[in-house]
């Protein structure tokens, strides 16, 4: 399963240390709901949760900003895959995570790729 999303989700760090629990629960909220209905409206879906998955994010950034991978970890995408019932859960018993970034300032977005994956 693939899916493409407009643009990319903040930062971590733009939470960080800071009193902007509201900020972070309104930019949560979108994020998974946005995932969910992704999600739920493509004919990839898997009929069933994955049990083990490979996710693959991949980020379309508008500027050349240097972006650390583990401030994109992407909680607010993997609790959307979990909402919309593609993995079972995004645990690191369900997943592995691949996470990567790259430039595009005219379509900035971030790509969401979800295979089944073998046990090791």
């Amino acid at each position: 399963m693939r899916i493409t999303l407009r643009g990319c989700p903040p930062s971590l760090n733009q939470f960080a240390g800071r009193e902007t629990s509201w900020d972070y629960r309104k930019a949560k909220a979108y994020w998974t709901q946005l995932v969910w209905a992704t999600c739920r409206a493509s004919k990839e879906r898997p009929a069933a949760p994955l049990q083990l998955a490979d996710v693959e994010i991949m980020y379309y950034f508008p500027t050349k900003t240097r972006h650390d991978a583990d401030n994109y970890a992407g909680k607010f995408l993997l609790d959307g895959l979990t909402k919309a019932g593609v993995i079972v859960d995004d645990d690191m018993a369900h997943i592995r995570l691949h996470v990567a970034g790259g430039y595009d300032k005219r379509q900035p977005r971030t790509i969401i790729t979800v295979r089944e994956a073998e046990e090791c």
